[in-house]
């Protein structure tokens, strides 16, 4: 059963799943700082300090609810600008596709011809 175990937990997409997560909070931390402690204030400033998780009916927290919405846009919103500066810089990271290798015919049909080329000039 330990061997079965080790197997398991050693293999390479759960190790690769345990990263994702851990690095996934960890981006989580630094996005949920960027909406509370950037965009938040923003907004607050423009909307002349608003807070919606203050609106009550009859007991019913609905602000508290249209805060937790706005704070999952405004999250998602962080994320798609994030996620799309990075896929930019990937595409110019990216190298060019080497041109592919020709196959053994094709390179018998470049030597014949270089030597009917040499063959005409001699």
């Amino acid at each position: 059963m330990w061997n079965e175990f080790k197997k398991f937990a050693f293999k390479g997409n759960v190790l690769d799943l345990a990263v994702g997560v851990i690095i996934g909070a960890a981006f989580g931390k630094i996005v949920s700082s960027l909406v509370d402690d950037i965009i938040m204030p923003i907004i607050g400033f423009a909307t002349f300090g608003a807070d919606f998780s203050k609106l009550t009916y009859n007991g019913i927290k609905y602000g508290a609810f249209l805060q937790s919405v706005m704070d999952f846009f405004l999250t998602a919103l962080a994320i798609f600008f994030f996620i799309r500066i990075i896929n930019r810089y990937r595409k110019k990271e990216e190298a060019k596709p080497a041109a592919p290798k020709p196959d053994a015919k094709e390179e018998l049909l470049v030597e014949i011809r270089d030597l009917l080329k040499e063959k005409k000039h001699i």
